[in-house]
């Protein structure tokens, strides 16, 4: 079944601006907006990157001369539904909202000094700031204060209560100073595919932000050699109850019609189960559809087959009658043969962050590659809306991790030290998370022999996530097979000097609708940043000249690709130059459009 329908037509916006109701033509107020319309807004939005705007700003004398690629004024006509950009402009916490609560309107503030810590860097700390975490979460939430210094860690730290904010004084003013490995803490981690290798290689955190039952259930698991899935729906898949069924609809859809809404009130976040079929049609519609996609054998791709069923946390914002409308729109068709429901999922970790801190380890060696002992800096599992803002971590096997998690947001990060595996890794289904303005430093010791760098890494069929404003001063875009999908990097420069992994049981790099914005490669090399000839139904806009050499991949699928290429050999010259953001204010000028 080909999708390659879902494209450009009608002569309206397709989908509700904020939490209206899809496919009926007009807008969540009930008002149509004409394409006419859109068309002005879009070229508002773009011309808004050029003059009178922070990223406009930046421009100077030398920047050349901006650029609106069709594809965007393309964009701006089905924005829930082009063939090769997704939508991500409600990427990140609270729909991608600019600024973090400072404390929780009724929680509690402590400082971790009355629970014992000292800034000494010789006392460990650990059990201290997690009395200082654990009082917070049951006073019903609050801020947790680190106050300048160094705090030495002979353990992890766990945030498993919502509405629970860990807040150093700064990162270059608050340190804490972790002396012992995961391996060390909680015992070896073998991968449920078998093999030698180190779960602790793409799992984990010193500071880890996961429900306080979701954590016990793992740890258990794993110091029991049970190795286990890592998700929303507990260790074998099977922690879930069907709240409703949903009757088909199209991605793009803000509003869903379900069977029986009797267990559904706005608020609650649930998760949208779709199940492969014996054909694998989720699979192929994933990829875009079409003949490559129906032509490509799925059935030795066990690993890949294992991270289906797809689940999609999202929250509910209204339903009347048996319409439900959700926090964002779909990412995927609804069809009857995927057997779609809501179900229930394991406790979420909601409205928890992390703040203003370095996170360094004691420097050792970088392990051999999949061998990771485990000193990982930040982790959000089985999360929505929570978020990192001013945090460092130095010396890491793996610097943030997002596992299973949703809606989050890492802002103003930074990866340095002596080198990392995956500065930044993004598995296990998660979506809709953002990581703005973030940096990966050049390793400072040497490279040992066999390790591998990737960079800023994405797989399982994670979906809707989106990298702004980097700067990748190593790695690369990794694309580490399991079938990613509708992600997008945008406004980053990069010396593309890392390599992706993945196994061959894991499948297809690409999914569709990957879309690489604004790029800047320091060293003209062109893999995994030029796209048009490895993804499908996918974009690459504004990127200068690269070529191949190193890693050079070929596509897994077969027949034309559907791939856009625009602005190819111009530096900083698309407009907009950040897709995210243009994406957010394409939506915010409709919405004051709507309400003239």
């Amino acid at each position: 079944m080909s999708d390659r329908g879902a494209g450009i037509t009608g002569s309206a916006v397709t989908g509700p601006v904020g939490h209206g109701p899809a496919g009926d033509g007009r807008t969540g107020t009930g008002r149509t907006i004409t394409r006419r319309a859109l068309l002005g807004i879009a070229t508002a939005v773009a011309s808004g990157a050029v003059t009178g705007t922070a990223a406009g700003a930046q421009a100077s004398a030398a920047t050349p001369r901006p650029e609106v690629p069709e594809l965007w004024r393309e964009f701006t006509r089905t924005p829930y539904e082009h063939p090769q950009i997704p939508y991500i402009g409600r990427a990140g916490r609270r729909a991608g909202a600019a600024h973090f609560p400072r404390r929780p309107g009724a929680g509690v503030l402590v400082d971790v000094r009355a629970y014992g810590a000292e800034a000494d860097g010789s006392t460990d700390s650990a059990p201290a700031i997690n009395r200082a975490i654990a009082a917070a979460g049951r006073a019903g939430g609050g801020t947790v204060l680190i106050p300048p210094g160094t705090y030495r860690l002979d353990g992890l730290i766990r945030i498993g209560h919502s509405d629970v904010v860990l807040r150093g004084a700064g990162s270059t003013r608050t340190k804490l100073l972790a002396t012992r490995s995961l391996t060390e803490l909680i015992g070896a981690y073998g991968s449920r595919y078998g093999g030698d290798k180190s779960s602790w290689s793409w799992a984990g955190g010193l500071v880890w932000l996961c429900p306080t039952d979701r954590f016990a259930s793992l740890t258990d698991a794993i110091r029991n050699k049970q190795w286990p899935f890592e998700g929303w729906t507990g260790n074998k898949r099977d922690e879930w109850k069907t709240l409703t069924t949903v009757e088909p609809a199209r991605r793009g859809s803000w509003t869903v019609t379900v069977a029986d809404p009797g267990a559904l009130a706005p608020g609650d976040l649930v998760l949208l189960r779709l199940a492969d079929d014996p054909s694998h049609t989720l699979l192929e519609h994933m990829a875009g559809g079409g003949p490559g996609p129906e032509a490509y054998y799925w059935d030795d791709k066990t690993k890949l087959t294992s991270y289906v069923p797809y689940e999609w946390p999202v929250r509910i914002t209204r339903v009347r009658g048996r319409r439900v409308t959700l926090e964002r729109p779909l990412p995927l068709d609804v069809r009857p043969e995927w057997d779609p429901r809501l179900t229930t999922h394991a406790k979420a970790l909601t409205g928890s962050g992390v703040e203003g801190l370095t996170l360094e380890a004691v420097e050792t060696p970088q392990s051999p590659h999949l061998l990771d002992k485990g000193y990982n800096g930040v982790t959000f599992q089985c999360a929505y809306d929570c978020w990192a803002e001013d945090i460092v971590v130095r010396h890491m096997d793996n610097g943030f991790g997002l596992v299973a998690a949703s809606a989050c947001t890492l802002r103003d990060t930074r990866v340095a030290g002596r080198g990392s595996h995956h500065p930044y890794f993004c598995r296990e289904g998660s979506h809709d998370n953002l990581v703005d303005r973030f940096t990966i430093e050049e390793r400072t010791t040497p490279a040992p022999a066999n390790i591998q760098l990737h960079g800023i890494n994405v797989e399982g069929l994670s979906s809707y996530n989106v990298w702004s404003r980097g700067d990748m001063r190593m790695g690369t875009f990794d694309s580490h097979r399991g079938m990613p999908f509708a992600n997008v990097r945008t406004d980053i420069t990069v010396v593309n000097n890392g390599r992706h992994g993945g196994d061959a049981s894991a499948g297809p790099l690409f999914g569709a609708r990957f879309t690489h914005w604004n790029i800047r490669v320091t060293n003209g090399r062109a893999g995994l940043m030029r796209i048009d000839g490895l993804a499908p139904y996918s974009a690459t806009v504004g990127i200068n000249e690269v070529t191949e050499f190193d890693q050079i991949d070929v596509p897994d699928f077969t027949g034309p690709l559907h791939s856009r290429l625009e602005l190819y050999g111009t530096t900083d010259a698309v407009r907009p130059r950040n897709l995210y953001d243009a994406q957010r204010g394409l939506g915010r000028d409709l919405q004051r459009a709507l309400s003239r």
